[in-house]
């Protein structure tokens, strides 16, 4: 599996890392603009990510704004529905605004922190990247 973290707090960024780096090659990037061009070279590489895991409250651009550039340009390539990247958002903002818009945007998950390692593998799980002996 391939993972793009994003997340610009040093000890969530570490914390996703160790969860997640026993289960694919693990890509982080600090903010939003830095995700936005990290998905769109592996789309022109052909080598895609399978999972991101995107902080809504980041630099540059937030989290809902890549989200949406994430599926834009997924679109402009002719990937739609679950033929596209798996999406967890991975936030402190826990109000019904946030997860609305996050799940009008085409996110498939939505994690408040603090972000547990169970309840992350339980969501990767559900969405078919990890078997059930994970």
């Amino acid at each position: 599996m391939k993972i793009l973290i994003v997340e610009d707090d040093f000890a969530s960024r570490k914390l996703m890392q160790k969860y997640l780096s026993p289960y694919g090659i693990c890509e982080v990037v600090v903010d939003g603009e830095e995700a936005v061009l990290a998905f769109s070279e592996s789309l022109e590489n052909d080598d895609p990510f399978d999972l991101v895991c995107l902080d809504i409250m980041l630099p540059k651009k937030d989290g809902q704004q890549v989200l949406k550039s994430i599926r834009n340009l997924e679109a402009s390539r002719g990937i739609e529905g679950s033929e596209g990247v798996k999406v967890i958002m991975t936030t402190a903002l826990g109000d019904a605004e946030n997860i609305m818009s996050a799940f009008r945007s085409q996110c498939e998950g939505y994690l408040t922190k603090p972000v547990t390692r169970q309840r992350l593998l339980e969501e990767i799980k559900e969405l078919g990247l990890l078997a059930d002996e994970a």
